[in-house]
């Protein structure tokens, strides 16, 4: 497929019959960045022996990116919010991704269902940033379930793992955690992150 050249922005698809990622290698493939927020989970034992076998018999024409082998190691990849895939594209190749996209999903649109709906790129570079960090304790929400908790301060990480991450302080059943949000979407909470690391915005 030949991408338009205007500028890209990142969108939100829903996809079905848990075919997330046949959409992510189709799409791929004909040459867009994409991301899904995943758990990593090391196949062991006779699914190991199953999925590595597998893995070698694959040819060009498709990629199971279910697993994701990491030298002697074999992933699994699980998405931490069931059907949503995010993608890089121009919004004049949204009509082409909608029609790959009929019957197995849709893309997100704005309130007003007139266009696609974007999301900002520093919304999604802290997301990302926090989500894929690999750091214990992450929790992931839907955006309707984010009303239950109470909003504070914004903040910023200044030292570790989360450094440059930021985001909202939320208490979160009696934890004080930073929250970090594609708003309208999805969030991720960590775990308790200590006062000394965090500054305000």
């Amino acid at each position: 497929m030949e991408q338009t050249t205007e500028q890209s922005g990142w969108y939100a698809l829903k996809v079905f019959f848990n075919k997330v990622f046949d959409i992510e290698d189709l799409l791929v493939r004909a040459g867009f960045e994409t991301y899904i927020p995943v758990r990593k989970v090391e196949v062991k034992g006779e699914e190991f022996l199953r999925v590595k076998k597998r893995l070698a018999l694959q040819d060009d024409t498709r990629n199971d990116r279910k697993y994701e082998p990491v030298g002697p190691r074999i992933y699994k990849r699980e998405p931490v919010v069931t059907s949503l895939l995010f993608v890089r594209a121009a919004e004049g190749d949204i009509p082409w991704i909608r029609n790959q996209l009929e019957g197995k999903g849709f893309v997100y649109m704005t309130a007003d269902r007139k266009r696609p709906s974007v999301i900002p790129d520093r919304q999604m570079a802290m997301f990302r940033l926090v989500a894929s960090s690999g750091e214990d304790g992450l929790e992931f929400f839907s955006d309707e379930r984010l009303v239950n908790y109470a909003q504070g301060d914004r903040v910023r990480v200044k030292e570790g793992p989360l450094k440059g991450a930021e985001g909202y302080i939320k208490r979160i059943r009696r934890d004080r955690r930073l929250l970090v949000a594609i708003e309208g979407f999805v969030a991720v909470a960590t775990s308790f992150i200590p006062p000394e690391l965090l500054e305000k915005v």
